[in-house]
């Protein structure tokens, strides 16, 4: 499988090399040149699968001819080493929790099976020198490839945030670890830490002495693992019933996440519809209405892994569609929650279905609320991570105190280690010329 730029100013490459390269040479985000399709028969099986089996299923249709079969159902399996994650059903909404991993939010998976692959490219090329992988973050993105690349060898990690723009125990989460884990506290939002990432990939001098890869979804085996999710919930709901005429709401940061389910329904998963469930950095939904996008710096929101004003998946969105605004909207809606809104949604699920939502969740339960589904059609949402991770948001809002899983106490134990650095270009490039 050859993957191009979604530019088309560089050439093809191969799966190995857009690992390692993570970004593409003229800055674009690298597509695979087809997306495998699934048969219909293979499809209706997975209600009889397991998670593991499922995700195998996926992972060698996309992977399989550039690797060994064996090697990566063991990348399967070692990046899901943990709980699987469950469809629950409120007042006829279904959502899928996705935070069973090591650091309760969806990202694990992905983080964990770049990680795994990345690894299994660098023994097998004999690199003897340091990858050194960047990853710009909102909150979940940092702790979830920090401890999915923590202890690795030959590979370095730098996590870039913006300085009091995530959660304390999410900052705990990534600042904590140490050995070959960097945090870097950036004076800035999180798209000057994204604006950061790309700048240092198109720096030719940056790259000709040092091996820089991106773990953020920019990188197409950081995404494109997130579709084993959608896979699943399908073969869940499959075994209730409740799998046709499926509509899946996804909170929307930085889009990798929904690009993950638009690629699953190409590769033949019957989801009717997506919708793009958006807090006031909104620009995709204005695309969606208007036509233009118009990308802006973002506004910190309580559901702050959605804080993005400049979506990069944004651009495999239009390539998967041909740049046809009519076909975009066909597939996807949006809707936009403000603050008030989210604690609003928070609060009165937690009093009707004592059932206790993070706001990027609340987001995604009230845009199904709010389609007002019809009889015969099925509403999944996409709970992404654990509200303890949000606990004096959520606690403010309910009135009652979120417990602690233990796999959060666990790193708020530890001693916050990180670098303060401004969001200009030229500091961060010596700052890792200097360190790495």
């Amino acid at each position: 499988m050859k993957y191009y730029s979604t530019n088309r100013q560089s050439p093809p490459a191969n799966l190995e090399d857009a690992v390692m390269k993570g970004l593409a040479g003229d800055r674009g985000l690298y597509m695979p040149e087809r997306i495998p399709a699934l048969d219909n028969a293979v499809i209706r099986s997975l209600k009889d699968k397991s998670f593991h089996e499922i995700a195998d299923t996926v992972a060698q249709a996309f992977f399989g001819e550039d690797m060994e079969p064996d090697a990566l159902t063991a990348i399967v399996q070692d990046a899901l080493s943990f709980d699987t994650p469950v469809v629950q059903v409120h007042d006829g909404i279904y959502s899928l929790e996705l935070f069973h991993g090591p650091t309760l939010a969806f990202k694990d998976v992905g983080a964990r099976f770049m990680a795994r692959m990345l690894g299994y490219f660098i023994r097998k090329k004999g690199i003897d020198r340091e990858v050194n992988v960047l990853v710009a973050t909102s909150g979940d993105t940092g702790s979830a490839v920090a401890n999915g690349f923590l202890g690795i060898p030959h590979i370095r990690v730098f996590v870039l945030y913006p300085k009091g723009k995530v959660s304390p125990i999410q900052e705990c989460q990534f600042t904590t670890l140490g050995q070959n884990i960097t945090a870097l506290e950036i004076h800035g939002t999180f798209d000057d830490c994204q604006a950061l990432v790309k700048a240092a990939f198109a720096d030719d001098d940056l790259n000709r002495r040092l091996q820089l890869t991106s773990a953020n979804s920019i990188n197409v085996v950081r995404f494109l693992p997130q579709s084993f999710y959608y896979f699943h919930a399908f073969a869940q709901l499959d075994r209730m019933g409740r799998a046709g005429n499926l509509t899946v709401c996804v909170p929307s940061g930085n889009f990798g996440n929904l690009t993950a389910g638009l690629f699953a329904q190409r590769m033949g998963l019957p989801v009717r519809h997506f919708i793009a469930a958006n807090n006031r950095n909104d620009v995709f939904l204005e695309y969606l209405q208007t036509g233009i996008y118009t990308p802006r710096p973002s506004v910190a929101t309580l559901a702050n892994a959605m804080d993005v004003g400049n979506p990069s998946n944004f651009a495999r969105i239009l390539d998967l569609y041909g740049h046809d605004h009519a076909v975009v909207t066909q597939q996807v809606s949006g809707c936009r929650y403000t603050d008030e809104q989210i604690a609003a949604t928070v609060y009165e699920v937690w009093r009707t279905h004592r059932y206790l939502l993070d706001p990027h969740g609340a987001c995604g339960y009230q845009a199904l609320t709010d389609r007002r589904l019809k009889p015969g059609e099925t509403g999944l949402f996409l709970e992404t991570a654990h509200p303890a991770k949000f606990k004096e948001t959520v606690d403010r809002i309910t009135g009652v105190p979120v417990e602690i899983p233990h796999k959060l106490q666990v790193f708020m134990q530890g001693k916050k280690q990180s670098v303060p650095l401004g969001k200009d270009f030229e500091g961060f490039k010596n700052f890792l010329s200097t360190v790495v």
